[in-house]
């Protein structure tokens, strides 16, 4: 929490551990899997990992965008699923792209007010099996069919259909307030603010050359668990399978434009690829990690959650975020050592990097003058969405442990983590080391 809340008498609270399975682009490795089967075994890996004794854990507090039909309290269900004791309570959270950062700072204020002591946050995604459904007309006459007594009337039930009642319907991929997707908003982003084709290859080259070096380095051995992948249990993930160690600015730019396909800048290559993973923090109040003779990775100096207009910059929030958290941990973004910026699309990572140092979007904003320039050779230093995926629910917790790691290895201090979310929403986190 901000320092001043401390003062206040709310406890610090400490992210003790971070991890996630390999991220992997749907329909790939985890194409069989579950988003209950990935969460499930996130959540055993790290209790085995930390040596915590699972009757410690108060709360598990995890999330998923795209709900599993057959098991929508998927906290709960992890919590059994993972063979954790009964009585740990666990509820369901959902903020978009920013749902386990969402579940972290819900952790993070239980821990403050003295409401638990230790809880698991995060998040689970599973693209290979997102739910489809059925028309309305169709789900009417399965319910109807299913009241029926006998044949007759069971089959009387479907008599009204016609055939377009019969196709199945995916899950909505547009905003219900404006009926654009959100590749069609980035796009308009990327035209309303200036942002170039080559700027957006660029940002994603960065991306996966700084996520291959960081694989190459071992950067991610402690983060990235290995997952034997069932049912065979022939294959094992090690890796996340959407870097690129040999793109080029040359390979990406002959990627043709996905939204617009006459006028647009948006591609394959430079948006974040539909993505199955799950990720989870071990977090705690500082007095018991120190209990327990733990050594945190960091501690949540603040966090806050921020909105606009989703017909205007829909990918925009972390602009309209970033300066409250800052204020609340009683900072400037120059006393900040990295960035670490959610990379829906390299289009919106340019956007939201303009709008900080903009004077323009500061009298927009209501700010007297702008957050600030982000130095980009402190931004993403490992990787991000772009190169290692973006699975919805678990992408915030892999963040947060990057994060901590990055100001590890660079022996800094402070990072300002953001995350852009449909519905116009945006959320930013300060963590710090010590």
């Amino acid at each position: 929490m901000a320092r001043e809340q401390q003062r206040n008498g709310h406890r610090r609270v400490a992210i003790v551990r971070g991890l996630r399975t390999p991220f992997a682009k749907a329909g790939t490795d985890f194409a069989k899997l579950t988003a209950l089967d990935l969460g499930r075994m996130v959540v055993q890996e790290i209790v085995q990992r930390s040596e915590i004794d699972p009757n410690e854990i108060d709360q598990v507090v995890f999330g998923q965008v795209i709900p599993t039909l057959t098991a929508p309290s998927i906290a709960r269900e992890v919590v059994l699923a993972a063979g954790l004791p009964r009585k740990i309570d666990a509820f369901t959270v959902a903020r978009a792209c920013a749902t386990s950062i969402q579940a972290m700072t819900a952790a993070a204020n239980a821990i403050a007010l003295g409401q638990a002591d230790v809880v698991l946050a995060g998040g689970t995604e599973s693209m290979s099996d997102a739910p489809i459904f059925t028309s309305r007309p169709l789900a009417q006459s399965l319910v109807a069919a299913s009241k029926a007594r006998n044949l007759g009337d069971k089959l009387k039930a479907f008599q009204t259909l016609k055939p377009r009642d019969l196709a199945p319907v995916p899950p909505a991929i547009a905003e219900y307030s404006t009926g654009q997707t959100m590749g069609e908003s980035a796009e308009k982003m990327a035209k309303e603010n200036g942002i170039s084709r080559k700027e957006q290859d660029e940002i994603a080259l960065a991306s996966h050359q700084n996520a291959a070096r960081a694989w190459r380095d071992g950067f991610f051995d402690s983060q990235v668990m290995h997952v034997v992948v069932p049912p065979q249990y022939e294959k094992v993930a090690r890796k996340d399978n959407i870097v690129r160690e040999d793109t080029s600015l040359e390979s990406l730019s002959q990627l043709k434009p996905v939204f617009d396909r006459k006028y647009g800048t948006i591609t394959a290559g430079n948006s974040s690829p539909l993505t199955d993973g799950a990720g989870v923090l071990l977090m705690m109040s500082e007095e018991k990690a120190k209990a327990l003779g733990l050594t945190p990775l960091g501690y949540l100096r603040s966090h806050a959650f921020a909105a606009t207009d989703p017909g205007d910059q829909l990918l925009q929030g972390p602009a309209y975020a970033a300066p409250i958290a800052l204020q609340r941990a009683g900072m400037t973004l120059g006393d900040i050592d990295l960035v670490e910026m959610h990379e829906a699309f390299a289009a919106q990572v340019a956007s939201n990097l303009q709008a900080l140092g903009s004077k323009e979007f500061a009298k927009k904003a209501g700010w007297s003058a702008p957050v600030g320039e982000v130095d980009r050779t402190r931004l993403n230093l490992s990787g991000g969405s772009l190169s290692l995926g973006h699975p919805f629910g678990a992408t915030g917790a892999r963040i947060v442990t990057q994060a901590l790691h990055e100001l590890k290895r660079q022996n800094k201090n402070t990072v300002l983590c953001t995350v852009c979310a449909a519905g116009g929403l945006g959320a930013a986190v300060v963590l710090e080391r010590e």
